[in-house]
């Protein structure tokens, strides 16, 4: 069949783009969780300073279009500073700025999850505030974070298709080359739509099981 012998054909290009794909959403993913914690922090600070911040943050990135922030980055602010930006690094930020975000509220939702004592008992040993929650409520918090960090990664991993709006040649770019070439545009959007499925759907199921696996862990 046709679409066999397209999809032999087109494979290495198309596994390239995947490999662009899962290595943006990756490095974006653990950026995002590293500024997502000190942004979920800020947000349940006693400081007002701080909690704007985050609020305001979180906000503006939540109540815009990923494909704006893309294009005002890589054209807007490029233009402005008068920066040519590399593309993958442009969606590396941009997936990064927009995952943090999301990623602030989980951590936020994960800190208040963990029983309040558990603080309190940590700061009549002696901890600080910064000790406690780094030693005792944030590995509690994580734990309690985990599957929705994987559900975060996979909609950041669903979200690298916008970036071909800069040029990026992820997997999606990756097929439209390869469309404006032989112009089977129906037989390749369905091989990357089904790439997409595969990565996705492995994903799903290693949530699912890290999920019951840690279920299981808190009922002994």
């Amino acid at each position: 069949m046709q679409i066999f012998q397209l999809l032999k054909d087109s494979f290495p290009s198309l596994l390239s783009g995947l490999g662009i794909t899962i290595e943006i959403a990756v490095i974006s993913l653990i950026l995002a969780v590293i500024f997502g914690i000190i942004l979920g922090i800020f947000s349940i600070s006693t400081s007002n300073i701080l909690k704007s911040i985050a609020t305001t943050y979180i906000y503006i990135v939540r109540g815009t279009p990923l494909m704006v922030q893309a294009l005002f980055l890589y054209f807007g602010i490029g233009q402005a500073l008068n920066v040519r930006f590399d593309p993958i690094v442009a969606g590396i930020i941009t997936l990064t700025v927009n995952a943090t975000a999301y990623m602030a509220e989980i951590f936020r939702g994960g800190i208040q999850a963990v029983d309040h004592g558990q603080m309190e008992a940590a700061r009549s040993l002696g901890l600080s505030y910064s000790k406690a929650m780094r030693k005792v409520v944030l590995p509690q918090a994580v734990k309690i974070m985990i599957p929705s960090i994987l559900n975060q990664f996979i909609v950041t991993l669903k979200d690298t298709s916008i970036l071909t709006v800069i040029s990026i040649r992820e997997l999606t770019s990756a097929g439209q080359i390869i469309i404006a070439r032989n112009f089977k545009s129906l037989e390749m959007y369905a091989i990357v739509a089904c790439m997409y499925f595969i990565v996705i759907t492995l994903l799903t199921l290693a949530s699912r099981y890290i999920e019951r696996r840690l279920g299981n862990g808190n009922k002994r």
